[in-house]
């Protein structure tokens, strides 16, 4: 990328080209998400929402913002610890959107699923995510096409013979695979799914449910549960790239840039396959 690439006007290559960046720079801040992780002690304190922030949230966050201030330095970034301390940022249509640890319960209990997660929103959708897995060293990317590579943290984005491209499945005809989160299973989605024909139930950590389905390996997604943007951008991004879709109540396609609102989310549903989505 260079610095005369300007936002909101994104052509394909771009997307692809921006896809490939975000891929890169999740690897590589997936690095010291885990030198924190394998330190005997995990702390941790407690942000106004009540959630948990720790020393690894920090340092990933810093790490994206400065490789983003050099890399794309005319595009607004929201974080979400810094948006956690009050900060605000002005930004038009165009913005990146940082999740720096997705899963911070996981990672607190030193599961594996937890995420790194780096969008860019262009006119209230996710044009380009990524989101890489540290423990699992694992990377997902997209753009116009969606792919999955094997990614040690702190390493290089593998070459492309390398990567697999991602494409969602049609539900298969004994029954839907569907994903609920592990930490915010609510009773609206357990009776959601009871509604459906679901032959499997996993229970996934973190924007890993998005990546499962983008790979074809689950059929659905439902939360009810407030998320923030900087929960979903990467993981939708990637899952609309791979043919899927995540709508709203309404049934329109999740909307980004809900400054009025603080960036939270209402509920959504991702699903795999387009024709098969329903919100009865």
């Amino acid at each position: 990328m260079t610095d005369h690439w300007t936002p909101p006007t994104v052509s394909p290559t771009d997307r692809e080209a921006l896809a490939r960046l975000f891929g890169a720079l999740v690897v590589s801040a997936g690095a010291l998400a885990m030198e924190v992780l394998a330190r005997p002690n995990l702390d941790s304190r407690l942000k106004d929402d009540k959630s948990p922030v720790t020393e690894a949230d920090e340092r990933v966050e810093d790490y994206l913002l400065a490789a983003l201030a050099r890399d794309l330095p005319d595009v607004p970034i929201i974080a979400e610890e810094a948006a956690a301390r009050g900060e605000t940022v002005t930004h038009g249509e165009a913005f990146l959107l940082i999740d720096p640890i997705d899963g911070t319960r996981e990672f607190l209990a030193r599961s594996p699923e937890f995420t790194v997660n780096l969008a860019l929103i262009v006119d209230g959708a996710p044009v380009a995510g990524a989101i890489s897995a540290p423990a699992g060293s694992k990377v997902w990317f997209g753009g116009v096409e969606s792919y999955l590579a094997d990614a040690a943290p702190g390493g290089a984005l593998p070459a492309p013979q390398e990567w697999r491209r991602l494409r969602t499945r049609k539900p298969p005809v004994e029954g839907m695979t569907a994903l609920v989160s592990k930490s915010h299973l609510d009773a609206e989605t357990q009776a959601f799914i009871a509604r459906l024909p679901i032959a499997e139930r996993l229970s996934v950590g973190s924007s890993l449910k998005f990546c499962a389905v983008a790979e074809g390996r689950a059929d659905v997604y439902p939360r009810f549960g407030p998320t923030m943007e900087w929960d979903t951008a990467a993981g939708d991004a990637i899952l609309r790239a791979a043919g899927g879709v995540v709508l709203d109540p309404s049934g329109a396609p999740l909307r980004y840039n809900k400054s009025r609102e603080k960036y939270l989310n209402g509920a959504f549903i991702a699903w795999g396959d387009p024709a098969s989505a329903t919100l009865s």
